[in-house]
């Protein structure tokens, strides 16, 4: 990989139209055709690109909003992902900056590598920065091994809409205050070991019902509510320590002069009061431009870039038609304006760039394991029944039921109880996270558990996002235990805290959407 140049001499090599390149972040696909690979090199090589944000595959959320793609895993993902970012390096003329969304570890893209647990979960623990910092950490040394630079998180969005379809699990709840302070815990820790962040999604897309990889969601609330609410964390994380904010795509009419435009695109939201009125003079990067909340809109090639450029971004994220794009904007915006944004986007560069050879030790197996453990003890909740009911119902005897896809240690482990019983112990682990198609219960898996529930001799314990229970009358059971993640740390804690040696110290982050069900 070649030095990195510094400003001051960078800005007098390049022409206008190579720093409008330095500012396109196409996607890179870890899992993609020869030819496809050669085609991104060539694009890197003769247009200066600038950076690049690396996806699975073609066929992953990235491009599949619909869902109707087949993914298909590869095993080798993580020793392909490194072994791309070396080719597209060698194809820059100057360093790429790579970034990738690792909100919860690489895991969110690569297979077979450290899975953190999501935003909720780590938003159940009663005052614990100094663990989410510690994530924070973690993830960002997987990052800096595999040679990225850039982990497009946090998600400081509040959980405001339980039919939310895209952020919901990926939230810290809807308190704006843990959401604020869980957040800066995070990026601190990100920051501890070099690796760049980027709050997300401007102003706020938290208390939306549509997805924004397939519509325009539209939040229309006065500004007054927004800056109570949705602008909370934003507003507050405006510091030193944030590298970028990532503004999404959704209406807000209130800050937009009462268009109805997105933000990703919008003069008023990004320039006249990120910038103007907020005072925001770091980076902008866009949501990815292919999702089709204002992708459809623009039909002529390049238009969608110049206007995402016009209205306030720095960084293009996910652009489809770059070359297009540049000769656009190298056209029709003034060289002072790509002076700016340039200057951002190299500033960046030059604090994670050089330093990026210097990994520090990665987190071993037993660390990783470690602070699993503390995370599930201090995440577990019991949101209903306490530890008395389930010492009768353990005591009384029971029989198990299974729901979901389950992965076995909770299951295995209490599972010799006496199939006669009235009793019930549920196990339940959904098959998607995302609550689109009932989080993949089937109409009968979902009869199977109203029916169990509703006898009122059940004990349930759910290992996934806890909007499931909008499903469900959860209410009518003896107890239920919100345990968030199945990975083996969890469900060893909810073995331990089922016997009554381990004691639930979470809470709920999220309302659920009928309390009384």
């Amino acid at each position: 990989m070649p030095n990195l140049p510094r400003f001051a001499a960078i800005s007098d090599q390049l022409t206008p139209i190579q720093k409008v390149g330095q500012l396109f972040m196409p996607a890179a696909f870890i899992n993609d055709t020869e030819a496809e690979i050669q085609k991104l090199e060539r694009l890197v090589k003769s247009h200066h690109i600038g950076s690049l944000c690396f996806f699975h595959s073609r066929a992953s959320a990235a491009t599949n909003f619909e869902g109707k793609k087949v993914v298909i895993h590869n095993e080798d993902s993580y020793e392909r992902l490194i072994y791309l970012i070396e080719r597209y390096q060698k194809a820059a003329a100057y360093p790429l900056l790579i970034a990738i969304d690792a909100e919860w570890g690489l895991a969110m893209r690569v297979e077979n590598t450290p899975q953190y647990p999501y935003a909720i979960t780590l938003g159940a623990m009663q005052n614990q920065s100094e663990l989410v910092f510690e994530v924070g950490k973690y993830i960002a040394k997987d990052c800096k091994k595999a040679g990225i630079h850039w982990n497009l998180a946090p998600v400081v969005d509040i959980n405001l809409n339980p039919e939310n379809p895209v952020i919901g699990y990926r939230s810290f709840g809807d308190d704006k205050e843990v959401v604020t302070e869980y957040a800066k815990a995070y990026r601190q820790g990100m920051r501890s070991e070099g690796v760049l962040n980027s709050i997300k999604h401007f102003p706020g897309h938290g208390d939306t019902a549509t997805d924004s990889h397939l519509g325009l969601p539209i939040i229309d609330k006065s500004k007054e509510v927004l800056l109570e609410n949705e602008l909370f964390p934003f507003v507050k994380l405006l510091d030193e320590d944030l590298d970028a904010v990532m503004v999404g795509h959704l209406a807000v009419p209130a800050l937009a002069n009462n268009n109805r435009v997105s933000a990703s695109i919008s003069q008023e939201i990004m320039t006249d009061f990120l910038r103007g009125e907020l005072g925001w003079n770091g980076l902008i990067i866009s949501d990815a431009l292919n999702m089709h909340a204002i992708s459809k809109d623009f039909t002529e090639k390049g238009t969608l870039e110049l206007s995402a450029f016009k209205a306030g971004n720095d960084v293009l994220c996910f652009a489809e038609h770059v070359v297009e794009g540049i000769e656009h904007i190298a056209q029709e915006v003034d060289d002072l304006r790509i002076q700016l944004s340039f200057e951002r986007l190299w500033r960046l560069k030059e604090r994670v760039i050089d330093q990026a050879a210097n990994i520090n030790a990665s987190p071993t197996k037993e660390h990783y394991e470690q602070l699993m453990a503390k995370l599930a003890k201090k995440s577990l909740t019991e949101l209903h029944g306490d530890v008395e009911s389930i010492k009768k119902f353990r005591e009384l005897g029971f029989r198990t039921l299974q729901i979901g896809k389950q992965s076995g240690y909770f299951i295995e482990s209490l599972s010799l109880g006496n199939n006669e019983k009235d009793q019930v112990l549920i196990s339940i682990v959904p098959r998607q996270v995302k609550p689109n198609n009932n989080f993949g219960f089937s109409g009968e898996e979902l009869d199977a558990l109203r029916k169990t529930l509703n006898s009122g001799t059940a004990i349930m314990y759910l290992f996934g996002n806890p909007f499931v229970l909008n499903l469900l009358p959860w209410k009518k059971a003896l107890a239920v235990v919100v345990v968030y993640q199945d990975f083996k740390a969890f469900q060893q804690n909810a073995v331990a805290h089922f016997h009554g040696k381990s004691l639930a110290e979470g809470k709920l982050p999220v309302t659920l959407k009928n309390q009384d069900a």
